[in-house]
């Protein structure tokens, strides 16, 4: 849902979900709406042309490139929830994000105990400006706008938005895309979940927006919001497991949104990580990892906006 302005996904051929399922790595990233984010996507990884683009990859200049010596920086925010990280320990290599930076990490060469984790806030991820981490994976939507400031991977894994409500609202029986619009819905700000509301259902009231995802979580909780939207992952996480008595209505058509990992504008280290994104896709790794970590969100209903 950071996924995420919207908050941040690969067809190695999965067919995961279904129904007009995203739980599919495609080996070329997959285009927004309109095509905006391949060319977005296109542009940020070109900028990437120093040493490391250059070189072969090699371990020097890899080395060359990290933001501290003899280590991979990544970073994610805090909390960290499932199925995208396990426990709230991005470091422990378990849940999807967690496991494909670790891949990707040993693609580079690193070993886990050389690979670094730090805390940035996903709203300041995608900020102009020096970064304090060689790369963020925080479910960070790549859109054009945040390609301006700053430079993203391809694709390790492709969204589809959902809609979560109470059991016994009337959204869950009544979502027919008139329907769809006169409901109140609340976001985290800057969300890809929350651009998806404003332009795909379109409602005439202006949704609620919060500063993070448990404050969205506790709106529809309360009644304060009839639904909130999430990547289906997450969505399906937040019925199961977070609000009581809530329910993942559907999901809705796939607008080619996918996640990125998150670069400073212009960091050659992108080229090597998008060759090592192709090799753990074409060697299986990438689906494997999809079907441990997200295999429970398959035969999601659609539904149109």
């Amino acid at each position: 849902m950071r996924h995420k302005t919207l908050a941040a996904a690969a067809a190695v051929g999965l067919g995961l979900l279904t129904a007009c399922s995203s739980i599919s790595s495609s080996t070329a990233a997959a285009p927004a709406s309109s095509g905006d984010t391949s060319t977005a996507q296109a542009t940020s990884s070109a900028q990437a042309t120093s040493s490391a683009s250059a070189a072969s990859c090699s371990n020097a200049s890899i080395q060359s490139e990290l933001y501290a010596k003899g280590v991979l920086t990544v970073a994610t925010d805090t909390p960290a929830y499932p199925p995208w990280f396990i426990g709230n320990k991005p470091a422990n290599g378990q849940g999807y994000e967690s496991a494909v930076a670790f891949a990707v990490a040993k693609q580079l060469g690193f070993t886990p105990s050389q690979v670094k984790w730090v805390t940035e806030p996903f709203d300041s991820s995608y900020a102009p400006g020096p970064k304090k981490f060689d790369f963020d994976v925080n479910e960070i939507s790549v859109t054009p706008e945040r390609s301006t400031a700053v430079t993203f991977s391809d694709s390790y894994y492709d969204v589809q938005q959902a809609l979560v409500a109470l059991k016994g609202s009337p959204i869950t029986t009544k979502h027919d895309p008139a329907s769809l619009k006169t409901y109140v819905y609340g976001d985290q700000i800057g969300t890809t979940s929350l651009a998806f509301i404003n332009s795909q259902i379109q409602p005439t009231s202006t949704p609620k927006v919060y500063n993070d995802l448990n404050a969205v979580k506790q709106a529809l909780d309360t009644k304060q919001i009839a639904a909130l939207v999430a990547d289906t992952p997450t969505a399906q996480y937040i019925s199961s497991s977070q609000i009581p008595n809530s329910v993942m209505v559907g999901q809705f058509p796939s607008t080619g949104e996918h996640f990125g990992l998150l670069f400073a504008k212009g960091n050659p280290l992108v080229t090597c990580v998008n060759k090592a994104l192709a090799t753990l896709k074409a060697n299986g790794t990438i689906t494997s990892l999809q079907h441990k970590y997200l295999k429970d969100y398959l035969s999601v209903p659609t539904i149109k906006p």
